[in-house]
């Protein structure tokens, strides 16, 4: 193996006659099969020199994270360096990623012990409720089990049951998701309504006590404090011109910030894109809607799209077995997650310096229906682009319409009194 890797002979030597030979050499075959480089078979072998050194590992025997980073620290400050390295902050990192991939591939990375739900068994015949006899989608569905998942985590304990809570238990978990976790009055708002439609299920079961779903109280959100918050158009513009770079992570980029600006995509549905959702032959662009189930949307795929994707898929994409679309460009090969996503406009955002409170993928969405409106296309028509399901979550659209509103203003109606 490392014959394929290496040329020096001395380099060739120190890796064979090191320890854990076998363990190395199948990490770094499992490591090439999902789609690493030689490049970086170069680049991380030296790594698992320097964790088994550094860790003392033995033959058997489990790993914690804090004995990892223990070890990154006493390797990044070991003295009689060759070269001291200036980005030691990066390269701690880089230690503890490929000690947890390797010990976890060998199976040897102590997992955390993760406390059980509270109310696992009422939790699950509620999501089977949601999910077969309300019908939620899956992204629903999921969002109410985390939400419910950690208030049982907080209000709950081993020997504490549902039934057992107070309208006070229940509003202190509440204040802490402003006070701890700084969520806003709208975020609140919705876990309220995730909670009491919860405890409405518990009632009906005989789980809780009677009244605490209606005893339930969500703040106060004022008219406006939701309008959407994107970027102008021309400020999405200049983000799509200061994107035509020709890097492999700006070409991806590009592919995945037009989806979001022109059809103005959740994280969700780019996320979920697959190879067989273009249509080249008769350019169109099918969508899996993330908010209803079984529901698809196709639109015509536009050209500045379809070429900055095309572009990414031939030379950028690399060969494998998934069928996202868009997948990392670097070894372990997987599709990409949420905070990909986020993280792509996020870092080309804000170098704008737009006086945006988010800038993240879903700002692009807000930019395309003030877009769409300010272009005159109706509620309805916007609602269709961006696969809404009813005409209310278009409608706050409407309150960010300046040029409409001031048009209103001037409207004279001196004829009419």
């Amino acid at each position: 193996m490392f014959n394929q890797i290496f040329k020096c002979p001395r380099a060739i030597e120190r890796h064979t006659a090191a320890p854990f030979l076998e363990q190395r050499e199948s990490y770094l075959k499992h490591y090439a099969a999902q789609g690493a480089s030689p490049c970086s078979l170069r680049h991380v072998s030296p790594f698992l020199l320097a964790i088994i050194d550094c860790l003392d590992l033995q033959p058997t025997g489990e790993i914690s994270q804090s004995e990892i980073e223990a070890a990154a620290d006493r390797w990044i400050s070991r003295p009689n360096q060759v070269c001291r390295r200036k980005d030691s902050s990066a390269a701690r990192t880089s230690f503890i990623t490929f000690a947890k991939h390797w010990l976890g591939y060998l199976n040897r990375l102590q997992t955390d012990q993760i406390r059980p739900c509270p109310e696992a068994s009422l939790l699950s015949q509620y999501i089977d409720h949601l999910e077969h006899e309300r019908g939620f989608s899956p992204v629903t569905i999921q969002l109410s089990r985390q939400r419910i998942t950690e208030f049982l985590g907080r209000v709950c304990y081993p020997d504490r049951l549902l039934r057992d809570l107070t309208v006070i238990d229940i509003d202190q978990a509440i204040a802490q998701k402003t006070r701890q976790d700084g969520c806003s009055r709208v975020s609140v708002q919705s876990y309220v309504y995730t909670l009491r439609s919860f405890f409405r299920y518990a009632e009906s079961r005989g789980q809780c006590a009677s009244g605490l779903a209606e005893s339930l109280v969500s703040p106060h959100i004022f008219q406006g404090e939701s309008l959407p918050a994107g970027p102008s158009w021309k400020d999405v513009q200049r983000l799509l011109s200061e994107s035509e770079g020709d890097s492999r992570a700006e070409i991806r980029a590009r592919a995945a910030l037009l989806l979001f600006a022109v059809y103005g995509l959740r994280v969700g549905e780019v996320r979920k894109l697959r190879l067989q959702d273009l249509d080249w032959e008769r350019e169109l662009l099918i969508i899996n809607r993330s908010k209803q189930q079984l529901r698809t949307q196709t639109y015509p795929l536009q050209q500045i799209v379809g070429d900055a994707v095309l572009r990414y898929l031939r030379e950028v994409r690399p060969n494998c077995q998934h069928r996202e679309v868009f997948v990392s460009l670097k070894a372990p090969i997987k599709p990409l997650s949420k905070t990909a996503f986020w993280q792509i406009v996020n870092h080309r955002l804000r170098p704008l310096n737009l006086s945006l409170k988010h800038q993240g993928p879903h700002a692009l969405r807000h930019a395309c229906a003030s877009h769409l409106l300010a272009e005159g296309l109706s509620l309805k028509e916007i609602g269709d682009h961006l696969g809404h399901r009813t005409s209310r979550a278009t409608a706050h659209y409407a309150k960010v319409d300046l040029v409409g509103l001031r048009q209103v203003a001037d409207f004279n109606l001196g004829d009419l009194v």
